[in-house]
């Protein structure tokens, strides 16, 4: 193939997260090489090992000596599938690029669909997996997890959707100013605008390995998505607060009412015991998430990089470094 490493703009930037799939790159390679010359010979493809457990950044240089638009980019330990999308978007260089995973569950055969609808005027074109190829329990957490960023940052958010899809560089170019430490493409995508469209794919089964999103994993990023990207829990608690309040002197009214009209003595220890229990629970919980807030502002107000790279097999320039 001819060495189109010394183009500093490609047509197309492919940048995928690797992590726990050594077996697929090779053939995720091949897919993509295929796919792309059937659209443009100017694309480079890049791939960022995620600290993965297995021998994928070997697997990475390999490809990489025998093609020049490969690109591997191999971090000192794991910060994340977000963050390892960042730093492949922080190296591409293509008027348009594309974000997929890489256990070929994003199928690179879908790449020309949406590359086409992309050539409508469309700034962003994102793939809606019609029948996603996983188990009934993921799907459900997905659901839910969805379904719960979708309430606390105002936004609809299909479960369908992932990271799959066409980006145009002033996209990716605003998406690159931002930042948070606790990162998703998604939401990203969905802050900054531009004219946005979502077009069906084919989603495949996962052929290797097991996905690294498990119940606690997902459980765990719902909470930095919401305390990142908004602070509506902080109202939700204030409004549990207050109609607590509400109910606790009409409660009382009627104590009183019932006493001095009925003769009805105020009696219930357990009622008292269970009253002050709820109370301090909720006071407790306000607590804990005002600590959560305070801690994440704790994270961003350090400064610390988004990632640190180890090492790659391209040159980088000094506004890389």
């Amino acid at each position: 193939m001819p060495d189109l490493n010394s183009i500093k703009a490609p047509h197309i930037s492919v940048v995928t997260p690797i992590y726990g799939c050594c077996e697929v790159i090779k053939e995720l390679y091949q897919r993509l090489a295929s796919t792309l010359l059937s659209i443009t010979e100017s694309y480079e493809i890049i791939l960022v090992n995620d600290a993965s457990p297995d021998n994928a950044w070997d697997v990475i240089q390999e490809l990489a000596r025998k093609d020049s638009r490969v690109k591997g980019i191999n971090f000192s330990r794991n910060f994340g599938q977000h963050h390892a999308i960042t730093a492949g978007l922080h190296f591409s260089k293509g008027d348009w690029i594309i974000v997929m995973d890489s256990d070929l569950q994003d199928q690179p055969e879908e790449i020309p669909k949406l590359y086409a609808k992309a050539m409508e005027g469309y700034d962003l074109v994102i793939g809606i997996r019609l029948r996603r190829q996983d188990t009934y329990l993921k799907k459900f957490f997905s659901k839910i997890f969805y379904r719960t960023i979708s309430y606390f940052t105002d936004s609809k958010i299909d479960n369908r959707i992932g990271n799959y899809g066409v980006y145009s560089r002033k996209v990716i170019h605003n998406i690159c100013k931002l930042k948070e430490q606790n990162r998703s493409l998604g939401l990203f995508a969905l802050w900054v605008g531009f004219r946005r469209i979502e077009i069906p794919i084919q989603h495949a089964r996962r052929p290797y390995g097991k996905s690294g999103y498990n119940f606690t994993r997902m459980l765990n990023l719902a909470i930095s998505s919401i305390i990142a990207h908004s602070n509506k829990l902080l109202g939700l608690f204030v409004k549990i607060g207050f109609a607590l309040a509400c109910f606790s002197l009409i409660f009382a009214a009627w104590l009183v009412f019932r006493y001095f009209y009925w003769g009805i003595p105020v009696i219930g220890w357990t009622s008292l015991i269970v009253s002050i229990y709820l109370t301090a629970g909720l006071i407790i919980s306000v607590i804990g998430i005002v600590g959560i807030y305070i801690g994440k502002i704790f994270d961003e107000v350090k400064g610390r990089p988004l990632y640190i790279i180890e090492s790659t097999t391209f040159e980088m320039s000094p506004d890389n470094d």
